[in-house]
């Protein structure tokens, strides 16, 4: 199920790749969509794109330089 909520809250921010957001903005607001959902011990990253690895990407910023990952704590 929080799975399923992750794919669904990385397909609604997915159109903010071209938006000129930071990084920042972009997590803030998908931190706030987790909350608001009741999502709890999560962690979420920016970090470069060469540097994902297996984590979870929940969206691409910075002209898709940089990724943000998603975890359970």
């Amino acid at each position: 199920m929080k799975s399923a909520l992750v794919l669904a809250i990385a397909a609604m921010t997915s159109g903010h790749i071209f938006e000129a957001k930071s990084c920042e903005e972009l997590k803030a607001e998908i931190a706030a969509k987790l909350d608001n959902r009741g999502v709890r011990n999560y962690v979420l990253d920016i970090v470069d794109t060469d540097k994902v690895g297996n984590a979870k990407v929940v969206a691409s910023c910075d002209g898709g330089s940089k990724k943000i990952t998603y975890a359970k704590q």
